[in-house]
């Protein structure tokens, strides 16, 4: 109790002090006001956009892991990743099958061209030609209106689609578009469902701009069988059908008699298989990712017959991947400009120990009072130390309260996300006090020094 006294009277005794100039206090409270407000607002507008960034990658899908095809070459010339017909719907049942680490997978066939509504047309950003299970994939199984399509539909081959609301807002200008009809490429395609809305993705890409349908759909009445790629082993049955799974049928046409075990033995015939764009798929949880990849990669090899050490004809890529690219990208931005903010608190500080060292010198007299009715040296620094450290905790939360001024201004005029930090703020307040008693040191260390009888005779 009777420490807490002195430690209450020594405060008292410092804000006295502080309250003798105060336009010197304020003046000297500025470096860590402005050093404070920066950092804080800094890390606020930094978590704001870290956490736009990992909804906006969210948005895109659950635990996301999408699979591409490979490179073509041409004149020994590598074309890119997915120049090379490679994915099969084959591998999509194989890996439904095997990994237990992927929660569902959907083949993809992409198209671009144009969708015509009466005398309406337009072309959307995004065409897909899908499975349902893609809508679990991208968490977008809820639907504004209708519902989505069918296993069944993807067998039959369905001329139905699902639309984003920007179709709906350029095709049918707001109206339900459920039931209605449009063309694409002369083939006539009923809605049965709109998406809702997810807005912009992280490259800016509107995600609403897309129609959905039947991959089988999209593969046999729009995009054709002209990405079909010839397959080196003999599958033909008995009765001339090559046969590739029950979810996802395809037709073989002979041109040629049947031939008999023996000639298909001896000179196997080439066979067309039809091949999808991307294989989408999607981990049970986060954590799961590096094993379903893992699980994925073991699977696509297997299917693709690919032997140890050699080279893969497929890449896998996953959405963490991307969130660290990203994330990387806003801590080096939020990083530089805390290296800024910290030069100011520097200065804030090199301010305080001016206007201490200058304070000691006005009140030698009064240190040497005081030593000479019985104060320590320790008590004289303890003393100047404390109104250091008052100033800079008065600075501190000047600054926070501006910071939010700040942040709360550039979400209203800019309309930048902000999340507070209240790491930020508890991190402003100890760096402030720790600025008090590092820049205060010196001068409270040189005030403790004074001899009494030289002080008290200081003019």
């Amino acid at each position: 109790m009777r420490l807490l006294r002195k430690n209450l009277k020594r405060l008292g005794a410092a804000a006295a002090a502080l309250r003798r100039n105060i336009l010197r206090s304020l003046l000297t409270m500025l470096g860590i006001v402005i050093g404070i407000m920066a950092v804080v607002s800094i890390m606020e507008i930094g978590n704001g956009a870290s956490v736009t960034l990992g909804e906006s990658i969210e948005n895109m899908g659950s635990n996301l892991i999408v699979i591409l095809p490979g490179a073509a070459s041409a004149g020994g010339i590598q074309q890119g990743v997915g120049t090379a017909p490679t994915l099969t719907p084959e591998d999509v049942e194989a890996i439904a099958e095997r990994c237990s680490h992927v929660a569902a997978v959907a083949p993809v066939v992409q198209a671009r061209t144009q969708i015509v509504y009466g005398s309406t047309n337009w072309n959307p950003a995004n065409m897909f030609g899908t499975s349902p299970a893609y809508l679990r994939i991208r968490d977008w199984e809820t639907l504004d209106e209708g519902e989505c399509f069918s296993e069944q539909d993807v067998r039959n081959s369905n001329r139905v689609c699902i639309i984003g609301k920007t179709l709906v807002t350029n095709l049918f200008e707001g109206a339900s578009p459920i039931g209605q009809t449009i063309r694409i490429q002369n083939v006539p395609f009923t809605v049965i469902g709109v998406l809702r809305t997810k807005g912009a993705n992280v490259m800016g890409m509107d995600q609403d701009d897309i129609l959905i349908t039947p991959w089988t759909t999209m593969k046999h009445r729009i995009s054709g069988t002209s990405q079909s790629v010839p397959s080196t082993e003999s599958t033909t049955t008995g009765n001339g059908i090559t046969s590739f799974g029950s979810a996802y049928p395809r037709t073989h046409i002979e041109f040629y008699p049947q031939a008999t075990a023996a000639q298909s033995m001896n000179t196997p015939r080439q066979t067309r298989t039809i091949t999808v764009n991307q294989i989408m798929a999607s981990a049970v949880s986060t954590d799961a990712i590096p094993h379903a990849q893992d699980q994925i990669r073991k699977t696509l090899d297997d299917t693709h017959r690919i032997r140890p050490g050699g080279t893969a004809d497929y890449t896998i890529r996953n959405m963490t991947e991307l969130s660290k690219m990203f994330g990387s990208t806003t801590t080096l931005m939020t990083s530089l400009l805390l290296v800024i903010a910290a030069i100011s608190l520097l200065v804030g500080g090199v301010g305080i120990m001016n206007i201490m060292l200058v304070s000691v010198t006005e009140r030698t007299q009064e240190i040497g009072l005081r030593m000479a009715v019985g104060a320590k040296g320790r008590d004289i620094m303890i003393q100047f130390l404390v109104e250091a450290v008052l100033l800079c905790l008065l600075g501190a939360t000047i600054g926070i309260f501006l910071a939010r001024c700040v942040s709360m201004l550039v979400t209203v005029s800019l309309g930048w996300p902000i999340a507070a930090s209240v790491t930020a703020i508890v991190g402003a307040v100890s760096v402030s006090a720790l600025i008090g008693i590092g820049f205060g040191f010196y001068p409270a260390w040189r005030a403790a020094q004074l001899d009494p009888i030289d002080a008290l005779r200081y003019e």
